[in-house]
This record gives C-alpha cells, sequence and structure tokens, in this order.
C-alpha cells in the first residue's frame, strides 16, 4: 500500500459516520437502479409475450388497392378524385413459393399460412360474432405456443379431425359450452357448419378470448368455398423479434405482398412501452446520480475540514496529481462499498419481487436477475462515484500550502 492509499484509508476510516452515509446512499441508488431496470425487462418480457400468443413478427397478406386519380392524356391535372378500395381478392397468389421464397431468409424461423374467416357462433338461441382461424396445428403451436394456454380439451386433436373446433375461454362462457359440445358456425359466404368443441383456451386478454377460434386450414377453405391454395395470410417469427420491421421490408420487397411487423401492428404499445422505459431510466439514474451528489458533498465537506492537512502534504512535496489520487481513491472506495451493498439489496428485492403471485395469465409478478442490467448499473454508479470525486479533489490539488498557512 503507498501513501496516497493509506491517507485516503485513513480519511474513510476516521470518518465513518460521514462514509456510512455516503455508502447507504450509493446502495440505495444502485440498488434501485438495478431494480427498477430489471422489472422494466420483465414487463417487457410479459407484455410481448402476451402480444405473441395472437400475433406474428411478422404479417405477410395483400394490401387492399385505392383506386388513382382519373388523369387527363392532354396534362397531368387529375380530373376525378374519389379515393375508394377497389374490390379485389385478398387471396395470396401461389402462397407456397412465397412461403418457400420466405423460409430463405436467414433472419426467419417459423413460417405457417392461415385463413381468417369471419363468422357467427349458433348454440340455440345464441349467436356471436367473432373470427375463426384456419391454421396448421403443429406449425401454429410451433409459432403462437398455443398449447401452453390451453386450459381445456386436447389441441392435438385438431390435427385428426377437420370438424374440430378450438374456441376462447370467453365464447364458452357466454354461450355455455364445454369440450365435446356441439357448435354450429355461418361463414360470410353462408355456409353453416357444425363443428365439435375440442379444446378451450384463454388468453386473458378479452377481445380474443371473446371473438377467436381455431379450426383446421381446410376445413376454413371449405366454408369460404374456397380450394386447396387459398390463404388470407402467412405468418412469420423471426430469431430476434426487434429487428421484425427490417426483415419486414426485405420480405415485401422479395415478395410484393404487404409486410407488416409486429410493432407497426401495435403502435400504441410501443409507443406505451418506450414511455415507460423513459419514465423509468430517468428516475432510476436520478436515484443514482443524486447519490453521487451526496458522496461530492462528503469529500467537499472532507476537503474543507483537511484543508491545513492538505496543505502541509503539499508543503511536504505531495504533487496536485497525489491530492487527487487521495480523494479519487476514497471516492472509488465509497462507491465500491456501495456498489456491493446495492447489488446485494437488489438480489434481495428482485428474489422477494419475484416470488409473489400475482395470477392470471402472467402468473409470478415478471422480474428476474438481467445480467446486463446488474453490470450497467455497476459501470454507471463506479462512474459517478469516481467524478463525485474528481471535482473536489482537482479543488484540493488547487490549494496553496502557503496562503493556508499563513491563516
Amino acid at each position: 500500500m503507498n501513501i496516497n492509499t493509506a491517507i485516503a484509508k485513513t480519511y474513510v476510516v476516521s470518518n465513518k459516520k460521514l462514509t456510512a452515509v455516503a455508502v447507504m446512499g450509493v446502495v440505495l441508488g444502485m440498488s434501485i437502479y438495478i431494480f427498477m431496470n430489471c422489472m422494466l425487462v420483465g414487463f417487457d418480457k410479459s407484455a410481448n409475450s402476451s402480444i405473441f400468443k395472437s400475433t406474428s413478427h411478422i404479417r405477410v397478406y395483400k394490401d387492399d388497392e385505392i383506386s388513382k386519380p382519373l388523369i387527363e392524356d392532354n396534362n397531368a391535372k387529375p380530373i376525378i378524385i374519389n379515393p375508394k378500395t377497389v374490390p379485389v381478392n385478398n387471396t395470396i397468389i401461389n402462397p407456397n413459393l412465397v412461403i418457400e421464397t420466405i423460409l430463405k431468409q436467414k433472419e426467419v424461423i417459423v413460417v405457417t399460412p392461415q385463413v381468417n374467416s369471419s363468422v357467427f357462433y349458433n348454440n340455440g338461441k345464441s349467436q356471436i360474432s367473432g373470427l375463426s382461424v384456419g391454421i396448421k396445428p403443429d406449425e401454429a403451436n410451433l409459432m403462437f405456443d398455443i398449447k401452453s394456454f390451453m386450459v381445456e380439451g386436447n389441441f392435438d386433436l385438431l390435427k385428426s379431425n377437420q370438424n374440430g373446433i378450438i374456441i376462447g375461454s370467453g365464447i364458452a362462457e357466454k354461450m355455455n359450452l364445454a369440450v365435446n359440445d356441439n357448435l354450429n358456425l355461418t361463414s360470410s359466404k353462408g355456409i353453416n357448419r357444425s363443428f365439435k368443441v375440442i379444446g378451450v383456451f384463454k388468453t386473458n386478454n378479452s377481445s380474443v378470448d371473446k371473438t377467436k377460434s381455431y379450426i383446421n386450414i381446410a376445413t376454413a377453405q371449405q366454408i369460404l368455398k374456397e380450394g386447396s391454395n387459398y390463404v388470407t395470410d402467412i405468418n412469420v417469427n423471426v430469431i430476434d423479434p426487434e429487428n421484425a420491421e427490417t426483415v419486414a421490408s426485405k420480405i415485401e420487397a422479395i415478395t410484393g405482398y404487404k409486410a407488416e411487423g409486429w410493432k407497426e401492428a401495435n403502435a400504441t404499445y410501443v409507443a406505451g412501452n418506450r414511455m415507460r422505459k423513459i419514465v423509468i431510466t430517468f428516475v432510476s439514474f436520478t436515484i443514482l446520480l443524486v447519490a453521487g451528489f451526496g458522496i461530492y458533498n462528503i469529500l467537499n465537506m472532507t476537503v474543507s475540514q483537511k484543508i491545513n492537512d492538505i496543505a502541509i502534504l503539499k508543503a511536504m512535496g505531495f504533487k496536485g496529481k497525489d491530492v487527487i489520487r487521495i480523494f479519487v481513491t476514497q471516492a472509488v472506495s465509497i462507491g465500491i462499498m456501495g456498489v456491493i451493498g446495492g447489488i446485494i439489496m437488489a438480489i434481495i428485492l428482485i428474489t422477494i419481487l419475484k416470488n409473489i403471485y400475482v395470477g392470471g395469465d402472467i402468473g409470478y409478478f415478471p422480474i428476474d436477475y438481467e445480467f446486463k442490467k446488474f453490470v450497467q448499473g455497476v459501470a454507471i454508479g463506479l462512474v459517478i462515484t469516481f467524478f463525485a470525486g474528481y471535482i473536489p479533489a482537482k479543488k484540493a490539488a488547487n490549494v496553496d500550502p502557503v496562503e493556508i498557512l499563513r491563516k
């Protein structure tokens, strides 16, 4: 241990109360920063998991066409402007080729077609409007993990039962249906067909649970009077959902169909999530910054108290950089103790909260030990404590020993 470190240690030990206050400030700031950012990551994962139960990372479909203005041949001025949706068949042409093309993209992991059909669910005198989705069971389960939110029945029966249907819990509750009951569907093409309820799912999204059902894709094509190549949507999942918009642009360029990323489809959620991130990051960083100001004030007070000692040290031959090292070492020592304590407290808080059951589809509170956030918190905490010590240290280094000792 050199002389600078020994002096810094003496200052840390001699002012135990001030040191303890500074350390506790860093402990609180560090623990809250790590805790809140881990909680933010947990909220994101939970919310995204809920969205991806019924939404793919990318949806590929044929977009509506808008009529163009009528233009005279003589000049470029439009003579009739009346934008309307052009009535066209919104099916995807040659879906198998489109799927093969999409699967060649290295970012893509799962691709599955689906057929959406607006229907009426009929059970006696009860009737509910909704959406019946025709799927390939294995591929759809791989994409949406439908089995994970099944509450009754057997999802695998959908593969072999063309007349099987899996309904949302809201539909089951409203129409008093259970597994093995019969349910009549009327499609938008006027086709009536009876189905057997083989399962009930619950996403805890009321708009989905009260309207949505799953049937075999071949059956969906039949109730719409379409052939086996009829597909309304192609769902795509990618390796990193955060890159969905970029991959969607590529898919749109190579297929010619509209490719919509999940963020574009859920713009309100994304905007709300962005605001939440800004607020939590700002609050947690501010708390850590306040802890840094605490260290600054304590070291500034130490410099004022030890001004004669500093003057004597400089008179003995200590240079300005030696004085800076003494006080920076003191600040960093406080910072290290605070960081260690903050990590321990953050782990305790996260452990307590992650074992609290909140119910519903969320289950236990969505928080976990996020290693990156721990590292980020430690780095920011040490940087703040370093500068909190450097500023008063710089002041101490500029002390003129002659003027101080004359007083």
